[in-house]
């Protein structure tokens, strides 16, 4: 099995939290479509794994004109062996849905939304830099509901300076209230050259609270819990049936043939990752130089990989698994490592799984990194 990743690297306004790769001019548009087209045909004939998933991400995947996501799609089935009901997502923003939309993406063969809410109140999407109001973000989900999309997943953001944990509260409400049967939260992180990143530097916007983010993440996982879904990674939350296959075969290893300007590959052995520039990558395609930078993974690499994603994942590493792959000293590495977590209650031994805690959860990244091998 192996999934498709496509970066779609144009917004209409750039988020002042975010740190991929995109653009808000459109002039390279044509082009860059054109060349990821002709990518997909270049990577095709040794690509032979069958495709379980198909991904645009991005940027602002809504902004492809229909023609473009059919193309796309359509070279997709045609040059790849794509497996019978294989699950399609497409991330849009709440401004890009409209009936007429809705209907052309699932005539192309769309069968999951993932819809960028981030908040229910306007003055925080403000403070974002988001483009939509809350108002359309219960809009978009109700009208895609309306035209048979049932596999839908929002975005929530908590943490944030401008919110409150009663405001979070009311995130939380609203987003049950849709009966949408996916969310994905994630905390406000400052990443570097963000706007948000030059805010905080300048002293113009507070840093966010660890600690208000932590209360706000513990709530969610309650409340989620409660209202039936099953938090199945740390970000992700869905209910029974209604994991993101996509995600879940990133985590688990799958490989996957990333497509576009900064997109990311992997096949159990390599890495490779495009040229993060709209008009060198499309220039670089269509005078068929390289586009992308390779690295060949040693096992400790491997090892690293399997482990970041692994303690996100609620089930956790299994220490069979990690014999297996990765031999002897890699299994005995992890049980030495994880000890003074599971002393301070941030790890536990579920049979022969190493599994975070829900006092760990919170701080799963940190805890990931003193695990690896280095």
């Amino acid at each position: 099995m192996s999934g498709i990743y496509l970066h779609i690297p144009f917004c209409r306004k750039a988020c002042h939290y975010c740190d991929f790769h995109f653009s808000t001019s459109t002039k390279s548009y044509a082009d860059v479509l054109a060349s990821m087209k002709a990518e997909l045909r270049y990577w095709a004939p040794a690509w032979e794994a069958k495709v379980q998933t198909i991904y645009f991400g991005g940027g602002t995947p809504s902004m492809l004109n229909e023609q473009d996501l059919r193309e796309l799609l359509d070279i997709i089935r045609s040059e790849f062996d794509v497996e019978q009901g294989a699950e399609i997502t497409l991330e849009a923003n709440p401004e890009d849905i409209s009936g007429e939309r809705l209907s052309a993406w699932k005539e192309a063969g769309v069968n999951r939304l993932s819809i960028g809410v981030q908040s229910f109140f306007d003055d925080e999407l403000e403070w974002m830099n988001r483009n939509h109001k809350a108002s359309k973000s219960i809009e978009s989900v109700r009208l895609a509901q309306k035209h048979g999309i049932d596999n839908i997943t929002i975005d929530l953001i908590y943490g944030v300076p401008a919110s409150s944990m009663e405001r979070w509260k009311e995130n939380v409400k609203m987003a049950l209230e849709l009966e949408v049967p996916h969310i994905s939260a994630y905390a406000l992180t400052v990443e570097p050259k963000t706007a948000l990143a030059h805010s905080v530097k300048v002293g113009k916007v507070t840093e966010p609270s660890e600690g208000e983010a932590h209360a706000q993440f513990v709530y969610l996982r309650s409340a989620l819990n409660e209202a039936g879904f099953e938090a199945y990674e740390i970000s992700n939350y869905g209910k029974p049936g209604w994991h993101s296959v996509h995600n879940s075969n990133y985590w688990n290893g799958v490989p996957y043939l990333g497509i576009g300007p900064g997109a990311h590959s992997f096949d159990g052995d390599i890495r490779r990752w495009n040229i993060r520039n709209n008009v060198k990558y499309a220039r670089a395609i269509q005078n068929s130089v390289n586009w992308f930078e390779i690295e060949q993974l040693s096992v400790r690499d491997r090892y690293n990989e399997f482990v970041m994603t692994g303690v996100r994942r609620s089930a956790g590493i299994s220490l069979e698994e990690v014999r297996v792959r990765f031999g002897e000293e890699y299994s005995a590495h992890l049980q030495s490592e994880a000890e003074r977590y599971i002393e301070n209650g941030w790890l536990a031994w579920n049979g022969d799984r190493l599994c975070l805690t829900s006092d760990g959860l919170f701080f799963a990244d940190g805890i990931a990194a003193d695990l690896f091998l280095v």
